[in-house]
């Protein structure tokens, strides 16, 4: 990785890549310190010792949620959107049209991602105004408009910032800027640890043990994240006119982690979703039976998230891996699996392979979002830093890596052209 980015930065083109992504990665850090006006900070903070849920959004935001800042929601409405669109292209025939059309359908497809993002971070800015008035120091309705217009406004420009960083400069920018985000909270969990160590509330082998669970996650995700099982095709021989096609051998590659964090997103959406509630209904029954059986560190919690966390990772898999479809575009050209009769019984091998590979997926992705809490529990130190970051983390390092890689693979066939 080191060796990629030093040969990188030797080539002028890409060199000036990365330095504008740096810029726009330190725009968008800047603008996670512009606070917004009339917002007691103290309250919200109070609000994030309540939930995982929200411990999630601070996280992403790289802690603009928690000082309540123009990025305070990040670029989570912008993600929701994307999931919203890839979802309905599988159930609206027009949008599955439009995502088969090449460049000038994707084109089409991310500026519906783009309007539905705005109303989203519109919907999601009024939603969250609201529920947190009580951190409203005057909560007139022009302060509210005012939050809310502020909130929408600086999702769109950390969209506008991904688009930016993605045509002009190096990997996808919306991740870039997620991951930007998560690894500029490391120095102030750096600095909880030693806060907690010092003051008597975990040990000090507690705090160097967190630590060295957090590596141990790093390095199973980073095996997990590249892990696949390769199925074998053969490729027929074809003649058509004087030309033969065909006769090569190559593999479909099904990752172990085909659904990546959305899985645990949706999970963690919906089994928080009470505690939230309860967090905005103090003093109340309903309150106190949620936060005494269902807080995210109880085992009700954990199970059900768990067990969403497994269910989910089969239906995205299922949405975004159709084995039916693999297996008709291989009868098409020829293809066939070794052993395998093309048509029916290659879907039927396919889907049965993929659903051994989903269930070790599913029940790893469950065990890197729990194990975390059991950490904290075991160690006594309560910081939002999970499996999930970590997932998303290392993707996005490894994906930003072999982008590069590309590059230098290109320009290096290019040299030996001229």
């Amino acid at each position: 990785m080191l060796s990629t980015l030093i040969n990188s930065w030797k080539l002028p083109d890409l060199r000036k890549r990365m330095l504008y992504t740096l810029l726009m990665l330190l725009i968008f850090r800047a603008g996670s310190h512009i606070p917004i006006p009339n917002i007691d900070t103290s309250i919200i903070k109070n609000y994030l010792r309540s939930g995982q849920l929200l411990g999630f959004f601070d996280i992403i935001s790289g802690g603009a949620f928690r000082d309540f800042t123009i990025f305070a929601m990040s670029i989570i409405p912008y993600v929701n959107s994307s999931i919203i669109l890839q979802l309905l292209t599988i159930a609206i025939p027009r949008l599955e049209q439009l995502a088969k059309e090449g460049e000038e359908g994707r084109r089409k497809i991310a500026q519906y991602t783009r309007y539905g993002t705005v109303l989203l971070a519109l919907i999601q800015a009024i939603g969250l105004t609201f529920s947190l008035r009580g951190a409203v120091i005057n909560p007139s309705f022009i302060n509210m408009a005012i939050i809310v217009l502020t909130l929408t406004s600086g999702t769109a420009f950390l969209m506008w910032l991904g688009e930016q960083i993605t045509d002009k400069g190096i990997g996808n920018g919306i991740s870039l800027i997620i991951f930007a985000g998560i690894i500029a909270r490391i120095p102030s969990m750096l600095a909880t640890t030693f806060k907690y160590v010092g003051g008597g509330t975990t040990s000090l082998m507690g705090g160097i043990g967190f630590w060295i669970a957090i590596l141990l996650l790093i390095i199973s995700v980073v095996g997990m994240q590249e892990a696949q099982r390769r199925i074998p095709v053969q490729y027929a021989k074809r003649t058509v006119g004087r030309r033969v096609y065909g006769g090569q051998s190559t593999h479909i590659p099904m990752r172990l982690l085909q659904a990546g964090v959305i899985p645990i997103i949706f999970g963690m959406s919906i089994v928080g979703f009470p505690l939230q509630i309860a967090a905005f209904l103090p003093n109340t029954a309903f309150a106190a039976f949620v936060n005494k059986y269902f807080n995210w560190n109880t085992v009700a919690y954990n199970l059900i998230d768990f067990i969403l966390i497994i269910l989910f990772t089969y239906f995205y898999t299922a949405i975004i891996f159709n084995p039916v479809e693999i297996a008709d575009n291989m009868k098409q050209y020829g293809g066939f699996i070794p052993g395998i009769r093309p048509g029916k019984p290659t879907s039927d091998y396919l889907t049965k392979i993929l659903n051994r590979i989903t269930f070790v997926g599913g029940v790893f992705l469950a065990l890197i979002t729990v194990i975390p809490i059991l950490i904290m529990s075991a160690t006594g130190l309560n910081i939002a830093f999970g499996g999930t970051a970590i997932l998303i983390a290392v993707g996005v390092a490894i994906d930003t890596i072999k982008q590069l890689e590309g590059q230098l693979l290109m320009r290096h066939y290019q040299g030996f052209l001229k």
